[in-house]
């Protein structure tokens, strides 16, 4: 059983007015102990701005990651939007270390004219040349999380995901149970989908810490569609993942990523210490 599984929204609380880089005493209050910080539209915050994010989580014991920008196509047919990329992962690794996030979340790329091999081909080659800029840039404190998506069209099942992080260093999963469910057209239905999940990132990555994102996702058979709130009558099961967690006894972080991010990630830890205290 594990004593460090984190709950917490992506982005901003709902309704916060707050200073961005004074949140994480917010979260706290709210009982919550995770933040992922949103680059989403491009990584725009300065550097003392987060020195004092990273001061603000440490006094709160807040754990920071953050999602890169959606701009990202390391994948791409056109060399110039690779170029942007890792440009932009470049800007995201700098304000990581920056901030002090564990994680720095992205998605990997889209096929485009090329079948899956050959977008992992072109997508390795550009992590490469990431990797050599990064180090001649003197940045050192990253770690990059490429995401499970959930659409056909995107780079990054789970075997991807895993072969990119085990091709590369300073690369874990993060894994998104509803892209997941939603790419695969309704994966989750009982806690042993979970443990096969959890199962073979053990066997292939040998690791027990875990990045991962929730919410309840509505789908078509392109894959994702549209985020839902917590009680709607959409998947994927969220009971059976937390009492997979609980049983792998891994150290996971989880951040919900509903309409109404902070308030789910509130009932979501709730019941999580719910289950939790009926298993003493």
């Amino acid at each position: 059983m594990t004593s460090d599984v984190r709950f917490g929204p992506a982005g901003l609380p709902i309704g916060y007015k707050g200073e961005s880089n004074k949140v994480c005493s917010y979260i706290r209050e709210k009982c919550l102990d995770a933040y992922e910080y949103q680059a989403t539209y491009g990584v725009r915050i300065s550097k003392q701005s987060a020195l004092k994010l990273k001061e603000n989580s440490e006094n709160n014991d807040i754990r920071v990651s953050m999602h890169g920008p959606y701009y990202i196509n390391l994948s791409s047919n056109k060399d110039d939007v690779v170029d942007r990329s890792i440009e932009r992962l470049i800007q995201s690794a700098r304000a990581a270390e920056w901030m002090g996030a564990y994680r720095i979340v992205f998605h990997p790329g889209f096929y485009t004219t090329y079948t899956p091999d050959e977008a992992m081909k072109k997508l390795n080659k550009a992590v490469d040349r990431l990797s050599e800029q990064l180090e001649s840039l003197g940045i050192k404190d990253y770690t990059f999380a490429p995401e499970t998506t959930g659409k056909k069209s995107q780079l990054g099942s789970l075997q991807e995901i895993i072969e990119i992080c085990r091709r590369h260093e300073k690369f874990a999963p993060t894994i998104d149970f509803a892209h997941l469910h939603a790419r695969e057209f309704g994966l989750f239905k009982d806690k042993n989908d979970y443990r096969k999940i959890f199962g073979l990132l053990e066997d292939e990555l040998d690791i027990d810490i875990l990045h991962c994102h929730y919410t309840h996702i509505e789908y078509t058979d392109k894959g994702e569609r549209r985020h839902h709130v917590l009680g709607e009558d959409y998947g994927p099961p969220l009971d059976p993942l937390l009492s997979e967690i609980i049983d792998q006894g891994w150290n996971v972080t989880l951040i919900c990523e509903t309409p109404l991010r902070d308030r789910d990630a509130t009932l979501m830890k709730g019941e999580y210490k719910t289950m939790i205290n009926s298993k003493i």
